[in-house]
């Protein structure tokens, strides 16, 4: 029951289940009951990593997927900003704009009147007759919220609008929308953001929910208590921003039993290629073995969640180690650093077959099948049981990318197979 000095909800998910179906009929979990609310006033963050389902909820949110179980009940009308624009390139600017209009049937003048003024409030006035193909990232995604926001929304449902962005025009984007919000111009109650940016989560919302993974379920919640506009580098800042990166990255959370032992489908392989991560344990091994990950992102001028996958894996393979928001190389990073190519190599494998369950998983299959080969649809097949067809063909190419590099199979991409680089005698 809601108190009576509680902002009224504009959307609330209960109890929220999302399962999608294989081509082969298994069933893959995506969600597993969540449940969250969306006050008027305030703007909430989901944030988690690849495989948390964080857009999954937020399109269930939306009303564009319908549940496998749970409700989501919406006071009002919601509008989308996509990641990857989705403007019509054959309609101009203005044109873009009024779709959400045209489909309420609003009348011609007056769809034109609201496009401009909203064209206007979002800075690309001059630009209405121009299409998509004349406009850079930043003008296209300024047309998607003029799009969103001309519908007049209780709720504005945004899905990392700004991760398709260079990194200045992003910040520039953020801090527009933070002046349209605090300013009460623009002509929405809530938003809901997702993002896999911790410092864009806490530099943005009131309230920030952690996604585990793999399915997809809310951690915890954080409540941003800081005035805006907020400043990165201030203590309090800083210290939100380490205690989510310690609840997104499990780190924070005591283990209450012993760990499984881990599967190509529970501890699937960080979308980092071995040269990424390999450069970032110079770049530590440079600094003295160990650094803040804010201090290593500042002097690479990234984001913190652009490392997020190269830490995964060198800690994955247990070439490194984090705590508190700060990485340090492991005594097996140092021999990993100080290698040569070749016994880099060899290090490399030993500790893919070790640690990275497919990579392990493939080799072992490979051991045994006649000839030493084996077509892809057949690890296809089985990474299907934990994934969807693009997760699935997403973790067999990083699995392929790393085996090639530590010599372990090859793949003929001619006949879609994997064969063992150095079959027993």
């Amino acid at each position: 029951m809601r108190h009576a000095d509680e902002p009224a909800a504009i959307l609330t998910a209960d109890s929220v289940t999302q399962t999608f179906i294989t081509p082969g009929g298994r069933a893959v979990p995506v969600l597993d009951g969540v449940s969250f609310r969306l006050a008027d006033g305030e703007i909430v963050a989901l944030l988690g990593k690849s495989g948390s389902g964080k857009s999954t909820l937020l399109r269930c949110a939306a009303g564009l997927i319908t549940p496998s179980s749970g409700t989501v009940h919406r006071r009002g009308s919601v509008a989308m900003v996509f990641q990857s624009f989705a403007l019509l390139p054959w309609l101009t600017v203005r044109q873009n704009v009024e779709l959400g209009l045209q489909a309420r049937g609003v009348a011609p003048a007056e769809r034109r009147r609201r496009a401009l003024e909203a064209i206007d409030m979002i800075g690309l006035d001059g630009f209405e007759g121009a299409y998509p193909r004349e406009l850079s990232g930043g003008m296209r995604q300024r047309v998607g919220f003029a799009r969103a926001l001309v519908v007049e929304p209780d709720a504005l449902l945004m899905d990392e609008p700004f991760s398709a962005l260079d990194v200045l025009t992003a910040e520039n984007l953020r801090s527009e929308l933070l002046s349209l919000w605090e300013g009460h111009t623009a002509p929405v109650k809530a938003i809901l953001l997702v993002t896999h940016n911790i410092e864009e989560a806490v530099l943005l919302a009131d309230r920030v929910l952690v996604l585990s993974d793999n399915p997809g379920r809310i951690r915890a919640e954080f409540t941003v208590e800081l005035a805006r506009p907020r400043d990165r580098h201030g203590a309090r800042f800083e210290d939100l921003v380490d205690a989510v990166y310690d609840v997104l990255t499990g780190r924070g959370e005591p283990a209450a039993t012993p760990p499984p032992v881990p599967t190509p489908i529970s501890s699937p392989l960080p979308r980092a290629s071995v040269g990424g991560m390999a450069g970032l344990l110079e770049i530590l091994a440079a600094r003295g073995g160990e650094d803040g990950l804010a201090e290593i992102a500042e002097a690479l001028t990234f984001e913190i969640d652009d490392l997020l996958p190269l830490v995964d894996a060198a800690v994955l393979l247990g070439l490194a180690r984090t705590a508190h928001a700060r990485i340090e190389l492991t005594s097996a990073g140092h021999e990993f650093t100080a290698a040569g190519i070749l016994r880099g190599k060899e290090l490399f494998s030993r500790h893919a077959l070790e640690r990275a369950p497919l990579v392990r998983a493939i080799a072992q299959a490979l051991r045994t099948a006649p000839g030493h080969t084996l077509r892809e649809d057949f690890f296809l097949d089985l990474l299907h049981r934990g994934f969807t067809p693009e997760e699935a063909r997403t973790q067999l190419g990083i699995a392929i990318d790393w085996g090639r590099y530590a010599e372990l199979y090859d793949y003929d991409s001619d006949n879609a197979t994997l064969t063992l680089e150095e079959p027993p005698g």
